[in-house]
């Protein structure tokens, strides 16, 4: 199965445009205002208006309320919507979209409220970093996640760049991939060769045997 490509911190209709040539299955929008990727929902639902209707639209949540999410998400006619604060379990079931929970890892002792979901739940994993929800650019231990790959659908967050991605997809060949700061020029501005070698090593490595 393909691993699914996800390009977060688009804050702009070329960058999403582009991503979307190359081959990206979603898009993340990132709602949280302290983030230097934030966008506003008017300008995300300007440039989602733009997309191809095959690329899923994602919005990044922190601990916002259920009522601005659901709205936000309406707005914006989201895909789906990722919360990456600490938001629980019966928080992201009780909303009426498709929902990814962001879990930070600092240890395997991180990843045990994984198994609170129900299997097949969809988990992005990221790089713990002491007052930080993402965006850090630093990696963990991708090697903690081997035990959940079966049965929950695992996204791998944190660090990842065109050089490092190869080597961690050919190796756990996970559910999918998030990248961020890993193909930026600046924050919230994507290096257009950067994308290309992102995703053109993805689908490489997705076939390479172990």
């Amino acid at each position: 199965m393909a691993v699914r490509i996800k390009i977060c911190g688009i804050t702009n209709t070329d960058d999403a445009l582009l991503s979307a040539k190359l081959g990206a299955d979603a898009l993340g929008f990132i709602f949280y205002k302290k983030s230097p990727r934030y966008i506003s929902p008017v300008d995300a639902k300007s440039i989602i208006q733009k997309l191809p209707p095959f690329v899923s639209r994602v919005g990044v949540f922190v601990n916002e309320s259920r009522d601005s999410v659901i709205e936000t998400a309406t707005e914006c006619s989201l895909t789906a919507v990722q919360l990456s604060g600490d938001e629980t379990r019966d928080y992201l079931m009780s909303l009426p979209f498709r929902a990814i929970k962001a879990i930070r890892v600092k240890d395997d002792s991180s990843l045990r409220v994984i198994r609170s979901y129900n299997p097949g739940a969809t988990i992005l994993l990221d790089s713990f970093v002491p007052g930080a929800y993402g965006g850090t650019g630093t990696s963990f231990d991708w090697q903690l996640v081997g035990g959940y790959l079966n049965d929950y659908h695992i996204i791998i967050a944190g660090g990842l760049r065109p050089e490092s991605v190869s080597d961690m997809v050919s190796g756990l060949k996970p559910y999918g991939v998030d990248v961020s700061s890993g193909v930026e020029q600046s924050p919230g501005n994507k290096d257009p060769e950067k994308l290309r070698s992102f995703v053109r090593n993805v689908k490489n490595a997705e076939f390479c045997e172990d």
